[in-house]
Parts: C-alpha cells; sequence; structure tokens
C-alpha cells in the first residue's frame, strides 16, 4: 500500500480505537469525521485490512448506516461480529442491531 493509504488506514484506526464499549458506528460517520463525507467505502476497505494491523482495532462495531453488519465476512466466522456485539449487550436480529440509534456513537459529535 502507499504511504497516503497507510496514513488513511491509521486516522480510521485511531477513530475505531475511540468508539466507546458497548457501542458502534458506521462507514460514514467515520469519514464524516476525517472530513472525507462520502468516503465511507474507503472506511470499509480500511477496517478489512484492520485484522493485519499491528494493534487491536474494535472492527466489530463499525457497521453500515442503517445497523447492518455487512463487515461480518471478514471475521474469520461469520457469526463471531455477531458474537462480539452480544458480548458487549448490543442485540442483534437477522444481521442487523436492534435499536440500532440507541448504540449509535457520532464521532462528529465529540469533536
Amino acid at each position: 500500500m502507499g504511504e497516503s493509504t497507510d496514513s488513511f488506514f491509521q486516522k480510521v484506526y485511531e477513530v475505531a480505537r475511540l468508539i466507546p464499549y458497548g457501542r458502534v458506528t458506521s462507514y460514514g460517520a467515520i469519514a464524516a469525521y476525517l472530513g472525507l463525507k462520502g468516503s465511507a467505502r474507503m472506511v470499509g476497505w480500511a477496517m478489512n485490512a484492520s485484522f493485519s494491523a499491528k494493534e487491536d482495532i474494535p472492527a466489530h462495531r463499525v457497521v453500515n448506516r442503517n445497523g447492518m453488519l455487512t463487515g461480518k465476512s471478514h471475521f474469520g466466522s461469520p457469526a463471531l461480529m455477531q458474537q462480539l456485539l452480544e458480548s458487549e449487550g448490543i442485540e442483534v436480529i437477522n444481521d442487523k442491531i436492534v435499536n440500532f440509534e440507541e448504540y449509535f456513537w457520532d464521532p462528529v459529535m465529540e469533536m
């Protein structure tokens, strides 16, 4: 990867590490926080690559804008993302967070 891609990914990981236990955010919210509204897909690529990062990244706390576990296939086991969220008290049914708004953490609001 190029230096700018690595830098972007590191910024995404820094934001992901800020997500509180028992809360989730979206790819788009992270992109907006980084001043790159409309770059949710790039955040998704960064989260997919997070499994090879040296430090732990709570990738399970990043979902799509509707609360769907769209990244679950990148966790090795299709059920792992849901299990991690449920271990934090977040209910998931049919790959979607129940009461998504209740658990949503907006990094932009934390600025």
